[in-house]
């Protein structure tokens, strides 16, 4: 096994889920939470908009997403991401554009997520805020939007393991990640197959594991209590 790791760089192909999986989620929290606003939001055109996001991402594989990333924003459009003169300016683009890729689509789950969360605040909380005066974006951000985080903590920390899994779907646009290298070792050392499969497997458990540990610490011990 330590040979193949070496061998195949599967540590360096590793790295790069993390760095997949880390930028995205970071990017996908934010659009995740603007969106379960515009969801939550008394006005008609912001909810059908965020209605309309969650339906339409939710319901696209996420393969054919990094792929028109790569085929229709990069190839099509011109959207780079990095200057054209860099030495790896291929790598490194495809490497934003799986962000991009990535975050547009769990940005989706993020945003279910964090309204279920919001269903968890008693409906006399928000009525309270509205009685001493605060606005609807005074409401979220400082009564419902804090507790909603606080009972949205599992199911954020499953689309983070989700979204951890799914890094792997990067390698459609040429992304060296696990994918790539297990590719790679299967087609160079075809007599390792059990053991190439059986690397990966734990390699994603040392990953996710910690992730839903944690988040389940975090989710008792930030609790809101009733």
């Amino acid at each position: 096994m330590l040979e193949l790791i070496e061998q195949f760089n599967v540590l360096g192909a590793f790295w790069l889920n993390i760095r997949l999986a880390a930028v995205s989620f970071v990017l996908a929290l934010v659009l995740g939470t603007v969106v379960a606003v515009l969801r939550l939001a008394p006005v008609g055109v912001l909810n059908w908009f965020g209605s309309t996001y969650v339906t339409l991402l939710r319901n696209t594989p996420l393969t054919l997403i990094i792929v028109f990333a790569n085929l229709g924003l990069w190839a099509q459009l011109g959207l780079e991401f990095v200057p054209r003169d860099r030495p790896n300016f291929i790598l490194e683009n495809n490497f934003w554009l799986a962000v991009l890729g990535l975050t547009v689509y769990h940005a989706a789950f993020i945003c279910e997520a964090i309204r279920s969360g919001v269903n968890t605040v008693p409906v006399g909380q928000a009525e309270a805020s509205r009685s001493i005066g605060l606005t609807f974006p005074q409401s979220l951000r400082e009564v419902i939007l804090p507790q909603a985080f606080r009972g949205a903590i599992t199911p954020i920390g499953n689309v983070l393991i989700a979204l951890i899994k799914n890094t792997t779907v990067a390698v459609a646009i040429g992304n060296r990640e696990i994918a790539y290298a297990m590719r790679n070792m299967i087609e160079f050392r075809p007599d390792a197959g059990l053991l190439i499969f059986l690397l990966v497997a734990i390699g994603f458990v040392a990953l996710t594991l910690p992730v839903g540990l944690l988040t389940s610490w975090l989710s008792t011990r930030l609790a809101v209590k009733r």
